[in-house]
Order: C-alpha cells, then sequence, then structure tokens
C-alpha cells in the first residue's frame, strides 16, 4: 500500500514538471508597439519624392528637377546646343578685294552686318563710313539673291592686260572677276557697296 502510494506521487511531480518546462519556453510573444513598423522592414518613401539604394542601409534621393520659372542667363547654351546671344553686329558681312592695273595696286573694302565700312587704298589711311538700314538691306538683297550663288567663282573670259580682278568674299564663298566679267547678280552687288566698291587708285 505504501508503495503505491508513492509510485502515484513521483508520476504526479513528473507531469507537473513537464508542464512546468514546456509552458516556459513556448510562451506568446509580446505585441509590437502601435505605429512602429516590424524589426528588418522600412518604412514609405515620402510622397512625390524617388530614392535610389546606393550601399546596403542608405539610399540617395534622385529625379531632382530645376526650379520652375527659371530661364537660362543671355549667352548660356540651351538643351539644344544653341546659345541665346544676339549675333554680333560688327560680323563682316562681305569683303571685296581689287588687284592689278598698271600700277599693280592692292585696296579692300569690308562691309559689316550693321552697314559700317573700311575701305584701305595703298599706305593711306583707312576711310570709314556707315551706311543707312535701308542701303545694308538693299546689299544683303543683292547677296543672298539665288543667282548670285550661280555666279561662276572663277574668270570664264581672256585676261584683260593690266586690267583689275575682283574678289568677292561673302559667307566664306571667293568669287573672282576681271574687268567687264560681271554677271547682272554680280553687277548688282557692285552696285549696293559703298562707294561703289573698293578703289582701284594706288
Amino acid at each position: 500500500m505504501v508503495r503505491g502510494v508513492r509510485g502515484t506521487w513521483c508520476g504526479t511531480l513528473l507531469l507537473a514538471g513537464v508542464l512546468v518546462a514546456g509552458t516556459s519556453g513556448c510562451g506568446p510573444e509580446t505585441p509590437a508597439e502601435p505605429g512602429v513598423p516590424p524589426s528588418g522592414t522600412s518604412g514609405p518613401a515620402e510622397p512625390g519624392t524617388t530614392a535610389t539604394t546606393t550601399a546596403p542601409g542608405t539610399t540617395t534621393p534622385t529625379g531632382a528637377t530645376t526650379a520652375p520659372g527659371t530661364t537660362p542667363a543671355p549667352g548660356t547654351p540651351t538643351a539644344s546646343g544653341t546659345s541665346t546671344a544676339d549675333p554680333h553686329p560688327a560680323e563682316v558681312l562681305v569683303e571685296v578685294v581689287v588687284n592689278g592695273g598698271l600700277a599693280g595696286v592692292s585696296n579692300k573694302l569690308v562691309v559689316h552686318a550693321d552697314g559700317s565700312w573700311t575701305s584701305r587704298s595703298g599706305t593711306e589711311e583707312p576711310r570709314t563710313g556707315r551706311q543707312t538700314p535701308a542701303e545694308t538691306a538693299r546689299l544683303r538683297a543683292a547677296l543672298e539673291d539665288p543667282a548670285y550663288a550661280r555666279v561662276p567663282e572663277r574668270p570664264t573670259g581672256d585676261p584683260v592686260a593690266d586690267g583689275f580682278q575682283y574678289y568677292v568674299t561673302y559667307r566664306h564663298r571667293l568669287v573672282v572677276a576681271g574687268d567687264g566679267e560681271r554677271p547682272a547678280a554680280l553687277q548688282r552687288v557692285f552696285a549696293a557697296l559703298p562707294e561703289g566698291g573698293p578703289p582701284t587708285n594706288p
């Protein structure tokens, strides 16, 4: 009888120990605080921003744009590669050189885009002047005439002894003409030049 009671008591103690051990190892997890994301995750990005991962654990904002309402400063190249600056008014419009003659002259007339011009003759002091806007427009129209683009670039006739040769440069195109070899389109250019072209005196 004593042995039976003793065996029952030992079995009860063993069962109680197993239940205590199971309860301490498998208890319920503690819930996360409200509003705090679980560990190992990151919160959502702010609206209107984009982020690019550059290294583990770090981010760099991207997609920055120029502030609205800004314009490039004058002379600053735009996205297409063009400049906002105006053309220089002193840009050369046309240059005419005359060579030859009995005295072997070499004189030059340069007309700029704004109508100002400079004439050089031998060792004399250069002479300057300015065309009116209407005169400059007339000269520009003669140079831009499609007929002028078809003027031969070199003389086509026989050279004249002790004659003059004229060298007209417009937009990097050189036209050479001798005395008596002026097609109508070229003659219109000379008629629109200041003083009819460079002087032929030494």
